[in-house]
């Protein structure tokens, strides 16, 4: 999903620069940067990064997300965010949006929850879909979402997703099957718990056409 049309790359709460560093491995061209607020996660990684990587082709930031300086950086953006919930997901496109109104950006997104609530704010904020996919790994499901910040009338956010639900195999359709079911069951117990009204969601769900 990640193709070479990006001149700027913004691997957020990276970690330990897994995803950054195979993208350094094959997008030529293209500037890798690693974000995370954790100092000595950043200090560890850019030593690594030294040893195996062209300096020219990437650069560290110790950084709330939020704070990202594209504006300083010529060409397309590309943000990824993975590995945590939706709701800060949903907070730190606010800002980063908020803080670059005039800029191009396309986000890739991998919420490990609240996909629901975070959909609804990209439809919110009158972003396009360029790609989505459904991806098991470990026994875990995870809804990635490739999405642009200029709005599309062609293109637009289902809130439950739409090419997701879309299968080409039988392990996909598996795949589908289960997520589907898991995620139905979730939001019928928080009904049935009354700890919020959820059947609008419920209803977006069961009403997936297959």
């Amino acid at each position: 999903m990640v193709t070479s049309q990006y001149s700027h790359i913004w691997d957020c709460c990276c970690d330990h620069g897994l995803l950054g560093c195979a993208l350094l491995s094959r997008q030529a061209g293209t500037k890798v940067h690693f974000i995370d607020i954790v100092a000595e996660l950043m200090a560890e990684l850019e030593n690594k990064l030294h040893r195996f990587y062209a300096s020219s082709t990437w650069q560290t930031h110790c950084l709330d997300v939020a704070k990202l300086p594209l504006a300083q950086y010529q060409g397309k953006h590309l943000v990824i965010i993975a590995g945590i919930g939706g709701d800060l997901m949903i907070e730190f496109i606010e800002m980063i949006v908020q803080k670059h109104k005039s800029v191009n950006i396309d986000f890739l997104l991998c919420p490990v929850h609240h996909q629901f609530s975070l959909r609804s704010k990209l439809i919110e904020l009158n972003f396009s879909l360029k790609d989505e996919v459904l991806v098991e790994d470990n026994q875990r499901f995870y809804e990635i979402v490739l999405v642009s910040s200029t709005n599309d009338d062609n293109n637009k956010i289902n809130p439950v997703g739409d090419k997701i639900w879309q299968s080409e195999s039988k392990k996909q359709t598996e795949i589908i099957d289960k997520y589907l079911n898991k995620t139905l069951k979730h939001y019928q117990r928080i009904q049935q718990g009354k700890a919020s009204d959820v059947q609008h969601i419920i209803d977006a769900y069961q009403a997936i056409i297959r």
